[in-house]
C-alpha cells in the first residue's frame, strides 16, 4: 500500500474524538523523571513518555494519559478496564482479569495463551519493565496516572513494544505533610472492598514515606448451576504497596525505593462449554454446569529503586534497579460441563532483574537521553493437562509438561530532541538490543490417570519427535535449546508548535519483539522451536492542542504499520502447538481524543479509534488466510462520556458521570471465520459481534468524604471475552469465554 499524505490525513480525519485525562499538583522540577501527576498553570498534564517531564500536548507521541481520579470515577478497578478509556486497546483472556492480553492497535500475543511469552506491548510499573504477564493483571490503586503510548516505542522503553506501552505510576512521597484516605464500598455478587492510603513526611522536603493497601472479595460472577460447586469468576485479591523517598538536604540526590506484594484467589473464568449440553440445560448465558470450577492462584512482588542525582542544572544521573518475582497456579477446567473433557493446572514461577541507568541532558536548545539496559528473566512452568479418555475408551490420562526458559537483554539507546527554530524540533533516537535465551530441561510424557490420580507415565513426549506414544518413557531424556536476536529499532520525528499552541508532528518508529519458544509443545518435541522476532515500521502523523479559548482539548493521529512477522499459534488435532510467524501483516488507522469543557461543571470527553489490521501473507493448517483480520482488532471503537456537576454548593458537589463504550466486530483468531476441511472447525464461533455498555456513576463530596454509586454494564450486554480453537484440536466445542455482567455498587471515602 502506497503511503500518502492524504491517506494519513484521511485516518485521522475519518475518526471521532477521547478523554485526555486530567491531573494535579504543580509542575516537577525537570530532574523528578517520573512518579506524580502534574499540570503546570494552563492545565498541562505532565507525563513522562520520553523518560522527562513534559506536557503531554508538547508529547509527538499519539498518549492516552489517565490520572488517578478519573480511573476511580470511570470505574477502572483493574488493567483490564483500560479498553473503556483508550481508543485503539483491546483487553482479553481466557483466563478472566489473570494474564490479560492487551492489544493496542491491533498488535497482541493474538491467539497465543502460553505463560512463557513476552507481551507485544510492553508493562511497567514505574518505569520498571514487567516480563510476566500473569502479573500484568493487577488491581489499580493509589496511582498517580496511567500512561499507555500507543505505537512503537522501542527507543526508550526498549524491546517488546511494537504494539506500545503501559505505564503505570504509583504515587511517591511529596515531602510535604501528612495526608491519606481510606475507603470501603459493597457491590453485587456479595463484593466488599476496602482500599486505603497514608503518607507522612518524617523530615520536611527531605524525608517520607507512603504506605497503600488494597483489598477485594466477591462471590462469583457466572452461576454454576452443578450441585455444591462454587460459582466462576469470583474475586478475592489483596495488596499492599510501600514507598519510602529521601532527599538529603533538598539537594540534588533524590532516592525513591517502592515494594509491593498482592495475591489473587478468585475462582477462575469458566468457559461456556459444550453446545449441545448447555443447549439440554436450558443454561443462560451468564450459567454453567462444571464439576470443577477451580482457582485462580497467583501470586506477585518485588521491589525497585529509583534513585536520581542532578550532577549540574542541565544534567541528572539516574539509576533505576528491580528486582521481582511472582507465580501461578491455575485449576482450569477448560471444557465447561460436568464431564472431565478437558481439564488444566496451569503452573509457573517467575523472577525478572534489571538495571537500567541514563543521563539526561536539558540545554537551551537539545535535550538528550541515553543510556544502558540490562534485564534478566525466568519461567519455570510445571503443566498438566488431563484430557478424558485421552488413552481409550474409559480409560482417563493426559500430558504432563515441565520447562526452563532464561531470557537477558541488553541494550545501548540515545534520542535527542533538537530545536532547529523556536518552533520546529527534530527528534532522532536509537536503540540496539542484544538478547538471549534458553529453553532448558524440558521434558513432557503422556501418562495415564484421572484428574484427582496420580500420574503414572506411559510414553516419553518430550524429547521425542514422533508421535504420542512413540517414544519409550525415559525419567531422564531432556531437551534443550537457545535463541538469540540482535535487533536496532529507532525514531525520527519532526514537530511543529503553532502560535496558538496547536502542535504538528510527523514520524517514524521502529518496533520490535524478541524471539520465542513454543511454550505450547508438550506432545512432541518437534514443536518446540524458536520463532523470528516480530519488527513493525510504523509510521505517524498527528496534531494536538486547545482550541475554542482553551475549551477543548484535542489529540489526534493517524498511522500505518508495515507488520512482520507476527507470532501466532497454529492449534492442530492431538492437540499440537505450534508456534509460527506471520510473514507479513498490514495496520492503518486513526484515533482522536478530546475534552470540551461546555458550561461551568460540565465537561464532554469523547474519542474514537478507526483501525484496518489485515494480513498479507498467512498460511495456517494449508489455508490462506490473507486478508483475514488480525485478532482483538475491532474496525471501530468509542467512547462518550461527561462530567455534570449537578450540584455545586461551595463544600458540597453532586457529579454524575455517565458513559458508553462501543467495540465493533473482532474476531478471537486468525482464521477469522475460514474453516479447515476435515477438522470438524466452526470458527464462526471465535468472534464477537459489535456491541455497546453503558456505565456510570453519581459522586457525593462534601469537605473531605466521598460517597460515590456506580454500575458498569448497565444493560447487562452478553459479551464474549475470549476465543480459542479446540474443535480443531479434536474437541467437540470451542472455548469461549464470557465477560462480566452487569455489577454496582456504592463506596465512601475519607480523606485526611
Amino acid at each position: 500500500m502506497k503511503i500518502t499524505a492524504g491517506r494519513i490525513a484521511s485516518a485521522v480525519l475519518c475518526c471521532g474524538v477521547s478523554n485526555i485525562a486530567v491531573a494535579q499538583e504543580a509542575a516537577p522540577a525537570p530532574q523528578e523523571t517520573a512518579q506524580m501527576p502534574q499540570q503546570t498553570g494552563a492545565g498541562d498534564i505532565i507525563v513522562t513518555a520520553q523518560r522527562r517531564s513534559q506536557s503531554l500536548l508538547d508529547v509527538p507521541l499519539a498518549i492516552s494519559a489517565l490520572g488517578g481520579d478519573t480511573l476511580e470515577t470511570k470505574g477502572i478497578s483493574n488493567s483490564a478496564s483500560l479498553a473503556t478509556a483508550v481508543p485503539n486497546l483491546q483487553v482479553s483472556s481466557s483466563f478472566g482479569r489473570t494474564q490479560p492480553n492487551f492489544s493496542l492497535r491491533g498488535i497482541s500475543v493474538a491467539n497465543e495463551f502460553n505463560a512463557n511469552q513476552a507481551s507485544p506491548v510492553g508493562v511497567y510499573i514505574d518505569d520498571v519493565y514487567i516480563a510476566a504477564r500473569t502479573s500484568h493483571g493487577m488491581g489499580l490503586f493509589d496511582l498517580d496516572r496511567v500512561e499507555v503510548l500507543r505505537g512503537p516505542q522501542g527507543t526508550l522503553f526498549g524491546r517488546n513494544t511494537t504494539g506500545g506501552a503501559i505505564n503505570f505510576i504509583t504515587r511517591q512521597p511529596k515531602l510535604k505533610g501528612t495526608e491519606g484516605y481510606v475507603e470501603a464500598g459493597y457491590g453485587n455478587f456479595n463484593t466488599f472492598k476496602a482500599q486505603g492510603a497514608i503518607e507522612t513526611t518524617m523530615v520536611e522536603d527531605q524525608l517520607g514515606v507512603r504506605a497503600a493497601v488494597n483489598y477485594e472479595k466477591g462471590d462469583g460472577q457466572i452461576r454454576n448451576v452443578y450441585p455444591g460447586g462454587p460459582d466462576a469468576n469470583s474475586v478475592n485479591t489483596l495488596q499492599g504497596r510501600v514507598a519510602l523517598r529521601a532527599k538529603p538536604g533538598d539537594g540534588a540526590l533524590d532516592i525513591k525505593i517502592r515494594a509491593y506484594a498482592g495475591r489473587d484467589r478468585g475462582t477462575q473464568a469458566t468457559p461456556l462449554g459444550i453446545p449441545s449440553e448447555r443447549a439440554a440445560s436450558g443454561l443462560g448465558f451468564f450459567e454453567v454446569n462444571e464439576n470443577r470450577v477451580g482457582l485462580s492462584r497467583t501470586n506477585a512482588w518485588g521491589a525497585a529503586a529509583n534513585v536520581s542525582l542532578e550532577l549540574s542544572p542541565t544534567v541528572t544521573l539516574t539509576s533505576i534497579t528491580s528486582y521481582d518475582g511472582g507465580k501461578l497456579d491455575l485449576a482450569q477446567a477448560a471444557d465447561g460441563s460436568p464431564q472431565d473433557v478437558l481439564d488444566i493446572h496451569w503452573k509457573s514461577k517467575f523472577r525478572q532483574f534489571s538495571e537500567e541507568t541514563r543521563i539526561n541532558y536539558e540545554g537551551d536548545s537539545l535535550k538528550l537521553v541515553g543510556g544502558l539496559f540490562y534485564g534478566w528473566d525466568r519461567t519455570v512452568t510445571d503443566n498438566r493437562f488431563n484430557i478424558g479418555s485421552a488413552l481409550g475408551a474409559g480409560v482417563d490420562g493426559g500430558f504432563f509438561q515441565h520447562y526452563r526458559q532464561d531470557r537477558r537483554s541488553y541494550a545501548v539507546f540515545l534520542q535527542g530532541d533538537y530545536d532547529l527554530t523556536d518552533k520546529l524540533v527534530l527528534t532522532l533516537g536509537a536503540r540496539y538490543t542484544w538478547d538471549r535465551a534458553k529453553y532448558r530441561d524440558g521434558y513432557a510424557f503422556l501418562f495415564a490417570g484421572g484428574v484427582d490420580d496420580a500420574m503414572t507415565p506411559i510414553a516419553t513426549t518430550v524429547p521425542c519427535d514422533t508421535a504420542p506414544g512413540t517414544c519409550a518413557y525415559d525419567p531422564n531424556a531432556r531437551f534443550n535449546l537457545d535463541g538469540k536476536n540482535n535487533a536496532l529499532t529507532g525514531r525520527a520525528a519532526l514537530s511543529y508548535t503553532f502560535d496558538n499552541g496547536m502542535l504538528v508532528y510527523a514520524s517514524y518508529s521502529r518496533g520490535y519483539r524478541s524471539g520465542a519458544f513454543n511454550g505450547g509443545s508438550y506432545t512432541s518435541s518437534a514443536g518446540v522451536n524458536y520463532v523470528e522476532p516480530e519488527r513493525v515500521n510504523a509510521y505517524e502523523a498527528g496534531v494536538k492542542g486547545r482550541l475554542l479559548g482553551n475549551a477543548l482539548t484535542l489529540s489526534a493521529a493517524g498511522f500505518y504499520y508495515d507488520y512482520t512477522n507476527q507470532q501466532v499459534q497454529d492449534l492442530r488435532a492431538g492437540p499440537v502447538n505450534i508456534l509460527v510467524n506471520a510473514p507479513k501483516a498490514q495496520v492503518y488507522g486513526g484515533e482522536v481524543e478530546a475534552t470540551l469543557r461546555a458550561a461551568p461543571g460540565f465537561v464532554i470527553n469523547a474519542s474514537a479509534g478507526y483501525l484496518h489490521a489485515t494480513y498479507k501473507d498467512l498460511t495456517l493448517q494449508g489455508v490462506d488466510l490473507s486478508g483475514n483480520a488480525l485478532p482483538f482488532a475491532p474496525r471501530w471503537t468509542a467512547q462518550f462520556g461527561f462530567d455534570w456537576k449537578v450540584i455545586d454548593a461551595g463544600s458540597d458537589t453532586v457529579t454524575f458521570s455517565p458513559s458508553v463504550n462501543y467495540f465493533s466486530r473482532q474476531y478471537f483468531s486468525p482464521f477469522n471465520t475460514t474453516d479447515v476441511a476435515g477438522t470438524g472447525q466452526v470458527n464462526s464461533e471465535l468472534q464477537q459481534g459489535g456491541y455497546a455498555k453503558v456505565d456510570a456513576a453519581l459522586v457525593w463530596n462534601h469537605d473531605n468524604v466521598q460517597i460515590r454509586t456506580w454500575i458498569n454494564n448497565a444493560f447487562n450486554r452478553k459479551v464474549l471475552a475470549y476465543g480459542l480453537d479446540l474443535r480443531g484440536a479434536g474437541f467437540n466445542y470451542n472455548l469461549l469465554v464470557p465477560a462480566a455482567p452487569r455489577t454496582y455498587g456504592v463506596t465512601a471515602r475519607l480523606s485526611f
